[in-house]
């Protein structure tokens, strides 16, 4: 599955056959990024895209030592399923 990022929409996105799936986030500090919103279409569901997503966003992170606030719930039960992302939590607002 190829994510794109664009750093100018503040956005991950995956488009699978004509269908969209997106991540969004912003940057509250310059060593903090959040991530806001996950949104898939309907389609797309159960196919791991969002889990698709999670992980590209979360590898920019690691890549570019941010650490991660995870306003949207989809974002945050992912990283409770993978703990291993836990490290990266950002620790003061």
């Amino acid at each position: 599955m190829n994510v794109h990022h664009s750093v100018d929409a503040q956005a991950f996105t995956v488009e699978i056959d004509g269908r969209e799936a997106e991540l969004t986030y912003a940057r509250p500090r310059a060593d903090v990024i959040d991530f806001q919103h996950t949104w898939v279409d309907e389609e797309l569901r159960g196919r791991h895209v969002g889990d698709a997503l999670a992980a590209a966003a979360l590898n920019f992170a690691k890549t570019e030592n941010l650490h991660i606030r995870t306003s949207c719930a989809f974002v945050a039960a992912y990283v409770k399923r993978h703990p291993e992302w836990e490290a990266l939590r950002a620790t003061t607002a």
